[in-house]
C-alpha cells in the first residue's frame, strides 16, 4: 500500500507521493512549492512549477529568496531540469477540466522526462482557480483521484495546493482524493494502490457520509475486467453500515460488486451482518 495520511510538510516526500497542500495565500503556496521542488531535484527529477500568472514573475517569486534550494533550482532551470508553467497559458477562465485528457498530458510529460534521463517527473500546482465553480469542482474531483491512480505505476508526484478561501466543503473534498496532505481534519482518504481499484483508510461514519458519497459519485472510481471494484481498506479503522452500503451502491450502479480487502475485523463483522450479495471481504492478495 503507498504512503498515504497526514504530512506536516512538502519536503519528504517520494518519487510517486500525491499531496494536497490546502494554504493561506499564494506566498505560502511558493515557499512550500520551493522546498518540494527542491526535494525532486535531490530525487533526480524533472520538476515544475503550475500557477496562474505571468511566467517571469512566478520564476522570480520561486528563486527570489537566498536559501540554497533557490540556488538549485535556478540551476535546475538553466540546464532544462526544471519549468516555471502558467496557468493562464493553459486554460481560459472558467474553464472545466477534462480528467483523462489531464492525465494523459501528465503521462506524457512523465515519459519524456524519463527519456531525457531524469528519473520522473514533479509538479507543485496552485489549482485553486481549476476548482472555483461546482462544474469545476467536480471535473477535477475526478482527475486528481485519476491522476492518484496513474502514480501507482508512474513516476509522477505532485502537490496540490488549493487556497483556504474556498472554504471547508471543498477542501475535505479534494484532500480526500489525495494519498497525503497537511488538514488534519481529513477523515477518509481514497487513494492509488497497487493491486486494487483503490485504497480506503480512515474512519467512515454518520459524520462522513454525505463527503463520502460526493467523493464517491465525482472521482467514480471504476470496476475492473473481472467486474469488482476492489478497495484495500487494511487501514480503514472503522465503517458504519451506512457507509458500508455507500460503497456497496456505488459498485452496484456500475454492475460490479464491491470487495473489501484486508478488512479489519471490525469491518468485516459489519459486512457480515449486512449480508448483502455483492458486497464481500477478501483476505490480502
Amino acid at each position: 500500500m503507498r504512503r498515504h495520511g497526514t504530512v506536516e510538510h512538502t519536503g519528504d516526500l517520494g518519487r510517486a507521493d500525491h499531496v494536497c497542500w490546502a494554504c493561506d495565500g499564494a506566498e505560502e503556496f511558493v515557499g512550500r512549492a520551493r522546498t518540494f521542488l527542491d526535494q525532486g531535484i535531490g530525487l533526480g527529477q524533472q520538476v515544475w512549477l503550475v500557477a496562474p500568472g505571468d511566467p517571469g514573475e512566478l520564476t522570480d517569486r520561486l528563486l527570489g529568496t537566498g536559501d540554497p534550494a533557490a540556488g538549485r533550482l535556478r540551476a535546475a532551470l538553466g540546464a532544462g531540469g526544471a519549468r516555471v508553467v502558467s496557468l493562464d497559458d493553459t486554460y481560459t477562465a472558467g474553464a472545466v477540466v477534462r480528467p483523462d485528457e489531464q492525465v494523459r498530458v501528465y503521462a506524457a510529460a512523465t515519459a519524456a522526462a524519463v527519456a531525457a534521463g531524469y528519473t520522473g517527473l514533479r509538479v507543485a500546482a496552485d489549482c485553486t482557480e481549476l476548482v472555483a465553480t461546482g462544474p469545476q469542482l467536480a471535473a477535477f474531483t475526478r482527475y486528481e483521484h485519476r491522476v492518484e491512480r496513474m502514480m501507482v505505476d508512474v513516476p509522477f508526484s505532485a502537490m496540490c495546493a488549493y487556497d483556504r478561501g474556498l472554504g471547508e466543503r471543498a477542501i475535505e473534498q479534494l484532500s480526500a482524493v489525495h494519498a497525503t496532505g497537511n488538514d488534519p481534519a481529513t477523515r477518509f482518504r481514497l487513494f492509488g494502490t497497487p493491486g486494487a481499484t483503490a485504497g480506503l483508510a480512515g474512519e467512515l461514519d454518520l459524520a462522513t457520509l454525505d463527503l463520502l458519497r460526493a467523493v464517491l459519485d465525482r472521482a467514480d472510481p471504476e470496476p475492473g475486467a473481472d467486474g469488482r471494484v476492489v478497495l484495500d481498506v487494511a487501514d480503514l479503522g472503522f465503517a458504519d453500515h451506512r457507509s458500508l452500503l455507500a460503497l456497496a451502491d456505488h459498485a452496484d450502479r456500475h454492475g460490479a460488486t464491491l470487495v473489501l480487502r484486508s478488512a479489519p475485523r471490525a469491518v468485516a463483522r459489519v459486512v457480515d451482518f449486512l449480508d448483502v450479495p455483492t458486497l464481500r471481504v477478501a483476505a490480502a492478495a
